[in-house]
């Protein structure tokens, strides 16, 4: 354990793996928990918000932490497994603190929080003694470069009002490690406010890949407090099919409006995907697999399934159809797989080894049909044709999923997998942040040490 004086930078804890005694690994920290102090006061640090299997936030009081450091927090092993719900006297260090703008007592002007320094006192408590700051606010992701500053917490103040217009910045810089679905999962649980703050400041292609893993209550949040022009954007930039998802949940007029900026392609697109039942293959495809002619050879083939931003379950194979080759296509001739293509010689032309043994899905199938077809011919993808022999789109195993499990799956429910990505930082005494199944205790209903 840290001795007293050694401090720990707060955004250096974000995602640093807990353990139990054994060495079992039991979840990630995801932000600290302080109750702020009248007087100028330093806050005292509660606990840790720890997020373990299943995504499911608990809280881990700061009594039950025997070590902080080398990249890791040590537990004493017995952790309450209730779900951590906030309190109204305690504040969130990374969700709430990051990114506000303080004045400095000593000459009235305004900083911004880049990071925050908790120590342990004498008395083996930890409180927060310093505040990592930045002269003016900084710029979009915290590119902007000004004056930084390390004070003590008693040198600023401002931290106990409510302020608009928060930026996030360093909170993003303190999480841009994380995969989409993580980040995500972070968004979730931020209040409203500090949510729309985030959305605000990620850049589209990021805010859409985070929009497709959220609930649907979040995406409709979020895309509601966007400019119209920006939201039209990060529509035509998300998949097609968790796009129309999201469109058919906004009221119909809004939605209407939002086709209407969107480039009138992209808007067609999205018309036709909602013009299907939800849970039909129509209404789970998505509109962009890849599409080759019979000449293209197994070199072409390999080149598109190689593209980074193509998701594995369509990269799996490719479909080989006459022109045009934008769904609706031409005719549909067949499906090559990838384990296919990786067999034959470069030169071979697609056309000439395509599998058309199975029928293709016609846009009405059921989803349970769509589950029966994927499981008995072990496929992660299915091509959906109409009645004309022309390839709408593709069904994925991933979209199954979707609206095979629990509606809170996303959420944080048992049903969930655990965040793993790693920490920008580590958790140690280190300068200020730059951008960056075990044996626990039977949930009870104590109240945790300290709240």
């Amino acid at each position: 354990m840290a001795g007293p004086g050694s401090r720990v930078y707060i955004s250096h804890l974000a995602g640093v793996a807990v353990f139990d005694p054994n060495g079992d690994q039991v979840g990630r920290v995801r932000d600290v928990v302080v109750s702020l102090r009248l007087g100028g006061r330093p806050p005292r640090v509660l606990g840790l918000v720890v997020e373990v299997i299943g995504r499911r936030r608990i809280f881990l009081p700061m009594t039950r932490v025997t070590s902080l450091e080398s990249g890791q927090v040590l537990s004493t092993g017995l952790l309450n497994m209730r779900r951590f719900e906030q309190r109204p006297s305690e504040t969130l260090v990374l969700a709430e603190l990051l990114d506000r703008t303080v004045t400095r007592t000593k000459t009235s002007d305004e900083v911004t929080v880049l990071d925050v320094a908790m120590v342990q006192t004498r008395l083996r408590e930890w409180e927060i003694d310093k505040v990592f700051v930045q002269v003016g606010r900084p710029g979009r992701l915290r590119k902007a470069k000004g004056e930084q500053l390390l004070l003590d917490w008693s040198a600023v103040t401002g931290f106990s009002l409510d302020e608009e217009g928060q930026g996030a910045a360093s909170l993003l810089a303190t999480f841009e490690q994380l995969r989409p679905a993580d980040l995500a999962n972070v968004m979730h649980h931020l209040s409203a406010k500090r949510r729309a703050e985030v959305a605000a400041a990620l850049d589209d292609d990021r805010l859409a890949d985070v929009l497709e893993e959220l609930p649907e209550d979040d995406q409709v949040e979020i895309i509601g407090k966007l400019q119209e022009e920006r939201a039209a954007d990060i529509l035509e930039t998300m998949d097609p099919d968790d796009a129309a998802d999201l469109l058919s949940e906004l009221p119909a007029e809004d939605a209407e409006r939002l086709l209407r900026l969107m480039e009138p392609a992209e808007a067609e697109e999205m018309r036709r995907l909602l013009s299907y039942a939800e849970d039909t293959a129509g209404g789970l495809m998505t509109t962009e697999p890849i599409v080759l002619e019979p000449d293209a050879s197994v070199a072409e083939a390999l080149a598109r399934v190689r593209v980074a931003d193509t998701k594995p379950a369509l990269a799996a194979q490719v479909y080989v159809c006459r022109p045009p080759n934008e769904t609706p296509t031409g005719t549909y001739l067949g499906t090559v797989h990838f384990q296919r293509l990786l067999r034959e010689p470069p030169y071979t032309l697609v056309g000439s080894m395509v599998d058309d043994d199975l029928d293709p899905l016609p846009p009405n199938t059921p989803l349970p049909l769509i589950t029966s077809y994927l499981a008995t011919y072990n496929l992660v993808a299915a091509p959906v044709v109409d009645e004309d022999d022309h390839l709408l789109g593709a069904v994925t195993v991933d979209d199954v999923l979707d609206h095979l499990l629990p509606e809170d799956w996303r959420e944080g429910s048992a049903h969930g997998i655990g965040g793993g990505a790693e920490s920008a930082g580590s958790a140690g005494s280190a300068g200020p942040a730059g951008p960056a199944g075990p044996a626990v205790g039977d949930e009870t209903n104590e109240v945790p040490d300290g709240r």
